[in-house]
């Protein structure tokens, strides 16, 4: 019964880390390659590929190192990169902002 448990343990796990691995490769997919470059993170294609791999690892590769390693990547992206790409991108989180609000509050024009 006690292993029974664990091994679903390990399956939710497993699920976790493929989910998270997957949502950073779509996320990764779908910023535009300028914003990489203007938030000085590494290329596009490097995050696609290194994520594209995680998530190969955890569908077909069952080896727990190679997938707390891709589970990194995916962190990595998820709390370092992302919102350097959203900042740059124009959706730096402000909530009821508009396009021409700069860092210390809205420009005006010199008004």
């Amino acid at each position: 019964m006690l292993l029974t448990g664990f091994s679903t343990f390990v399956w939710l796990l497993y699920m976790a880390m493929l989910v998270l691995a997957v949502v950073a490769l779509v996320l990764a997919a779908t910023a535009r390659e300028d914003a990489y470059r203007a938030a000085d993170k590494q290329k596009k294609s490097f995050w696609l590929i290194i994520l594209g791999i995680t998530v190969a690892v955890n569908l077909f590769v069952p080896m727990l190192f190679l997938q707390l390693a891709g589970a990194v990547a995916s962190i990595v992206f998820m709390v370092d990169v992302r919102p350097a790409l959203k900042a740059v991108s124009g959706g730096g989180g402000r909530r009821g902002g508009s396009s021409s609000d700069g860092p210390y509050g809205p420009y005006n024009g010199g008004r």
